[in-house]
């Protein structure tokens, strides 16, 4: 099991980041909590998960060994894959999170892409006992507006495309990004306002 791997940052296209470990190149996929903190040539530790399929293996990667605990717990949840996993973790934070369960606020679970509102019920039922003993002081707040190095076109485009990796329709994507991108210019600022607003 490769349980963190730390190395430079190669090349970064959303929602995944190519990690240079002594020569070895690993694809990771990253919530974007994670991504948007992260810079070409940067020097990281990324806490790993590995998920292995009949068809493919995946690497999971978070900058908050916390993310990676919560992570693990979703995938515990009947009916959450990875996918579903790293969509909650770049919707919500991981407080946020803790906090609507604890509040048993359906709406905004059904806020992330891919969550019905019986996925949501499950979620509230299953993770209420297991959030009870996680504890959520040491997440230092990550909100630093960090500048990211895309290889797409623009930042409009690197926008919507990490938007529909996480689950959204084309077109959702589109409007989402629509309406907020007359005020940034760079495209993790672009993302962080698009998934703000849905959360209003």
């Amino acid at each position: 099991m490769i349980g963190c791997l730390i190395g430079e940052v190669f090349a970064l296209e959303a929602p995944t980041a190519l990690i240079n470990v002594n020569g070895v190149g690993y694809e990771v996929d990253t919530p974007l909590s994670t991504f948007c903190q992260l810079q070409k040539g940067q020097n990281v530790t990324l806490w790993t998960h590995l998920v292995v399929r009949e068809d493919a293996q995946q690497l999971f990667g978070f900058l908050e060994p916390q993310e990676k605990l919560i992570f693990r717990t979703l995938l515990k949840v009947t009916g959450v894959g990875p996918k579903m996993a790293l969509g909650i973790l770049s919707t919500l934070s991981v407080e946020l999170l803790v906090h609507t369960v604890e509040h048993e606020d359906i709406n905004t679970l059904v806020k992330v892409p891919g969550v019905g509102k019986k996925t949501a019920e499950r979620l509230m039922i299953d993770l209420r006992d297991r959030f009870k003993n996680l504890a959520t002081a040491n997440s230092a707040s990550a909100s630093n507006s960090v500048q990211i190095q895309f290889n797409s076109s623009s930042p409009v485009a690197e926008a919507e495309a990490a938007l529909q990796s996480l689950g959204y329709k084309p077109i959702e994507a589109q409007k989402m990004v629509a309406a907020v991108k007359a005020d940034y210019t760079e495209s993790a600022d672009i993302i962080r306002a698009a998934l703000k607003s849905m959360m209003k």
